[in-house]
């Protein structure tokens, strides 16, 4: 899904601002460093962006800090799952914390490859 010029812009701005458990976790998947997986960063998709997006499995990783706890931010995550799911991008969402933590990052990287092969 073609997504909207402001979108795109958003997209690129983040690309540039990347927290750091993001560019951890890039630095993971960039270049199909994860058994040969390609990972998008910053992918508009409609009015969103996603922060890692499998195309091929059509799985988008989101890092989630300690805001996606409050009430209505977990709401808007909500809205947008489903919105992605009508659209057959599946959500794998990751706690921050886990990207910080070297050995719950290597969890959560298996987690991703299985996410992404359909397992």
């Amino acid at each position: 899904m073609r997504a909207p010029e402001k979108t795109f812009e958003r997209a690129k701005r983040l690309r540039r601002d990347l927290s750091l458990p993001e560019v951890l976790l890039w630095e993971c998947l960039r270049g199909g460093r994860l058994q040969g997986l390609r990972f998008r960063r910053q992918h508009p998709v409609g009015p969103y962006v996603l922060d890692f997006y499998h195309a091929q499995g059509k799985l988008a990783v989101e890092v989630d800090g300690a805001h996606h706890d409050l009430p209505g931010q977990m709401e808007y995550d909500r809205r947008r799952d489903q919105w992605l799911g009508e659209r057959g991008i599946r959500v794998m969402r990751i706690a921050a914390s886990n990207v910080l933590d070297d050995k719950a990052l290597e969890g959560v990287l298996v987690m991703i490859v299985e996410a992404a092969r359909g397992k």
